[in-house]
């Protein structure tokens, strides 16, 4: 609204300048032409009247040359050739009046004005003739008989008083001359009031439009100022109360949006602070308990390593104490000897077994852990874990149940050692946590995504997993309550070594225990690698235990 009315009286202002500005050329061309009719008037009465004098000096040469006193032809051409120059100056103006319409009031005046140039060019020519044959008088002749024919011929043409026709031409372009100069006066007095009353007009109207665009301006922009100055102080439950059509309408509308959605972001930020605050104080109360865990897992892990020292300190002792006796006293027979060897192989073993916890618990941190990408067919790394895992089992009559994997359908790009090294942590734990004469089942599958996937499950008989220590089963060190009452000896790797070594090869390993709902025994591992693509699974075959 605001804006149609400023571009309608901008658009006036604008015209009203471009009126003034062609008013001021027609001002200035029609000054321009009075001054020219002005000047021309005066040209031709200034003509008129030199033509008076120049005849009046040839009137006085052609009387010194009549009576011998003087009289140069050279003078007379001048005289002559000075009234043709003036007569023709005088005809060449009586045209451009003439284009002016400088014809008087009557009309009569240009048709005079060329009459009259006629008359005298005519007479300038017969008194140039004449003038040529004048000679001069001699002494006893008056100078009274030729002078009569002289002036007949100055001042007489067509029967017309040349000198009567001189003084009226010059009295009627002196009355024409004033004619224009009043006129010129006349216009650029015109001009100066028009002038006067258009640059009037022209302000009026300028302070006309300011006054009114002030007065409606100064509300809505007051309100404006007052609720960008509120908004400013915080208070966003502000609104401009502004609800015409026009654009500070708009603008009200705009800023009122503006602060409602500026109020919701307040609104939203403020929760979100009480919430990050919230979460500040519970991420400060897991730390807390993590720290008393990591506490806790420090603990376990010197008193595991103090066991460990102790089991290294007894088997080695235990070799010792056994060669010692062997060998103390003299011969023996041979099944003593044989005996005294498998004790020591027994607990050599059992050495063994500490060793390779220590050295596992040495190289558990992922970051140590060498891994060499090359393609790997898994069906090698899980035969050679099997084989191991049998050995294991054989001596609590454990079964390994596992269908055969075909060379050359599931193939990963890993570390071959690693990955028998995986599979044989998750078959030992099955084997370790099994009853005697229990079972283990092992299942593969090919899992169709892309990249294609292979899912490996374990699962036992043995003794589970409670449901509240599911979530520490991968921290290092840790040994469930049944775990340890199950099997003293252990230092809780299994598990974070198997993690280690599955993330590394860019799988996941979960554990659901219980295996067995309505039982509630048994643990399930769950093992999923990505395969290489172009690889793809082979006919299921009929399981046969190992």
């Amino acid at each position: 609204m605001f804006r149609k009315q400023l571009s309608w009286v901008l658009l006036f202002l604008a015209a009203c300048i471009i009126l003034q500005g062609v008013g001021a050329v027609f001002a200035l061309r029609e000054a321009e032409r009075q001054v020219v009719r002005g000047r021309i008037a005066s040209d031709i009465h200034q003509g008129f009247v030199q033509l008076s004098a120049t005849k009046q000096h040839l009137r006085a040469w052609v009387t010194q040359h009549k009576i011998g006193a003087g009289g140069n032809p050279a003078a007379r051409e001048a005289l002559l050739d000075n009234m043709q120059t003036t007569l023709a100056e005088l005809a060449m103006l009586a045209q451009t009046a003439a284009r002016l319409g400088m014809q008087g009031t009557d009309g009569e005046e240009q048709s005079e004005r060329i009459e009259a140039l006629r008359v005298l060019e005519k007479n300038v020519k017969t008194l140039g003739d004449t003038l040529k044959q004048v000679k001069t008088l001699p002494a006893e002749i008056p100078a009274r008989l030729g002078w009569d024919t002289l002036t007949e011929v100055f001042d007489r043409t067509e029967g017309r008083d040349l000198r009567q026709l001189i003084a009226q031409s010059i009295i009627r372009e002196r009355a024409a001359m004033q004619r224009e100069r009043q006129a010129a006066d006349a216009t650029l007095d015109r001009i100066h009031w028009l002038w006067i009353g258009m640059a009037l007009s022209l302000a009026l109207l300028s302070l006309g439009a300011t006054v009114y665009f002030a007065r409606a301006l100064r509300r809505p922009i007051d309100q404006l100022v007052k609720g960008a100055h509120t908004l400013r102080q915080g208070r966003l439950a502000h609104r401009i109360h502004l609800d015409g059509r026009d654009e500070f309408s708009d603008v009200a509308r705009s800023m009122n949006a503006m602060a409602a959605a500026l109020e919701k972001h307040s609104q939203q930020e403020t929760e979100q602070r009480h919430r990050l605050e919230s979460e500040v104080r519970e991420r400060t109360s897991a730390l807390h308990e993590a720290n008393k865990s990591l506490q806790l897992t420090d603990k376990r892990r010197r008193q595991l390593l103090a066991d460990i020292s102790h089991e290294l300190r007894t088997p080695t002792t235990a070799i010792r104490g056994e060669a010692e006796i062997t060998l103390r006293g003299g011969e023996r027979p041979t099944p003593e000897y044989r005996e005294a060897l498998q004790r020591i192989v027994a607990i050599s073993r059992q050495l063994g077994c500490v060793i390779d916890d220590l050295l596992a618990m040495a190289r558990s941190d992922m970051e140590t852990l060498s891994i060499v990408q090359q393609t790997v067919d898994l069906s090698e790394p899980l035969a050679d874990a099997l084989f191991q895992a049998s050995a294991l089992g054989g001596e609590k009559n454990i079964t390994i149940d596992c269908p055969p994997m075909p060379k050359g359908t599931m193939c990963v790009m890993g570390d071959a050692q690693r990955l028998s090294q995986l599979f044989l942590l998750l078959l030992d734990n099955a084997v370790r946590y099994s009853h005697a004469h229990g079972r283990v089942t092992v299942r593969w599958q090919y899992l169709e995504q892309d990249p294609p996937w292979l899912e490996l499950k374990v699962t036992d008989q043995g003794i589970g997993i409670p449901e509240e220590e599911l979530h520490q089963v991968f921290d290092r060190h840790f040994r469930g309550s049944l775990a340890r009452l199950h099997r003293a000896s252990g230092s809780g790797l299994g598990l974070p070594i198997a993690k280690a070594l599955v993330l590394s090869h860019g799988g996941s390993l979960t554990l659901q225990s219980p295996a067995n709902e309505r039982l509630g025994t048994g643990t399930c591992v769950v093992l999923q690698l990505p395969l290489l693509p172009n690889t793809g699974a082979a006919p299921l075959i009929t399981p046969s235990p190992v």
